[in-house]
């Protein structure tokens, strides 16, 4: 196992009925930017449920976040936390929700071009303190200081990290995820599903807990992923998704252990430049990338093959693709087209691609950056 030091702020208030401890979590005297997405939260009771919690403190809201929220749509929330005198955040919705007031909290007390923190490292010095109910369990934004934000008009989606932002509270209540629609519940449960295979499949460091844990997530999702589609009702399904993604991505089974992230960066150009959901590019790349890297790979796809997906005959390369197949399947189980093809996205489609990741300076990739251009490039055509 790897030095590491493993730093996690979030109080998790976790279970039905916890929206009305939000109150008790936001410092009294507070003036608060209650930050959401679109219309879900009024239709499944949440919207008044924050609204109620937020009684005692002066609070101001701001709507229309979106999935993959928007640099320009921050920045108009950033203006009405200056101008209001706004100290803390509230994010309410899914990842997305969440990956923006962590900007916002930075960008807020930021001087200079906002921008560069998403461009440049460790920019953020300071950031206003935000709490959130999460609505849609994928990410597991509501629990690390990890945040995503696109800037439509370069077609740049960036990421940055920060212990400044992680969330102070996080509300989890299952039953705000019921009335979700089946292609956020699939996305949720791949989305998290990757996030644990891109700090899981690597190379080995023995670290038997890290391992442990992130196979007890993965087949979890494996076996609660369809059940959420065929029994949308299933409180307790939908109870341990939502602790998964939590769990996967929160920085535990990272601790000590190599990181990949490959399958993250190639996905994100997909959403920049074609529109394709976060989850569903990850899904069109993983297994492709994972027949691309099975020699680096070896020895913790022999071990995924066997402990999750419990292949104990032929082998060590049927074993290999055995499993390769079963997580595509998977993804194909939980109602996510697997092919780039599938998005009207092809061959002549590709140079762009590698063009943004040489742009973004993601030309060695992966846990020991052996995913250059050229590899790349193989993904993608065997992705088609």
């Amino acid at each position: 196992m790897n030095n590491f030091q493993f730093y996690n702020p979030t109080r998790i208030l976790f279970g039905e009925g916890q929206i009305a401890s939000v109150a008790d979590n936001i410092p009294q005297g507070s003036r608060v930017l209650f930050a959401y997405g679109g219309g879900s939260i009024h239709k499944n009771g949440v919207y008044d449920q924050v609204r109620k919690s937020l009684e005692q403190f002066e609070f101001f809201e701001f709507s229309g976040i979106e999935v993959n929220p928007s640099f320009v749509t921050l920045m108009e929330a950033t203006s009405l936390v200056q101008r209001e005198n706004i100290d803390f955040i509230l994010a309410v919705g899914g990842g997305s929700v969440v990956d923006g007031a962590k900007f916002i909290a930075a960008a807020s007390v930021y001087e200079g071009d906002a921008w560069n923190i998403m461009t440049k490292p460790n920019q953020v010095k300071q950031a206003l303190p935000l709490g959130c109910v999460l609505t849609l369990p994928a990410t597991g934004s509501e629990s690390n200081g990890n945040s995503v934000v696109t800037r439509y008009e370069t077609h740049e989606k960036l990421g940055f990290f920060s212990p400044l932002v992680f969330p102070r509270f996080a509300v989890l209540d299952p039953t705000t995820t019921l009335t979700l629609p089946q292609r956020q519940v699939s996305n949720g449960v791949v989305d998290a599903f990757v996030h644990v295979i891109e700090q899981y499949l690597t190379y080995p460091v023995n670290a038997p807990i890290q391992d442990g844990f992130s196979e007890s997530l993965l087949k979890t999702l494996i076996s609660e992923g369809p059940k959420a589609l065929a029994n949308p009702n299933d409180i307790t399904v939908r109870s341990n998704i939502m602790w998964s993604a939590t769990l996967a991505l929160n920085g535990l089974i990272s601790s000590g252990v190599p990181q990949d992230w490959a399958t993250h960066m190639i996905g994100h150009e997909l959403t920049a430049l074609h529109g394709v959901d976060h989850a569903v590019s990850l899904a069109i790349i993983l297994p492709p990338l994972l027949q691309e890297m099975t020699e680096e790979k070896h020895a913790k796809l022999l071990q995924y093959a066997t402990n999750v997906w419990n292949i104990d005959s032929g082998d060590d390369a049927s074993k290999i693709a055995l499993a390769i197949e079963k997580t595509r399947d998977f993804f194909e189980l939980m109602q996510i087209k697997t092919r780039l093809s599938d998005y009207q996205i092809g061959k002549h489609d590709i140079p762009e691609i590698l063009g943004q990741l040489e742009k973004h300076n993601m030309m060695q990739l992966g846990e020991r950056g052996q995913v250059t251009l050229d590899r790349t490039q193989k993904i993608l055509l065997n992705a088609l």
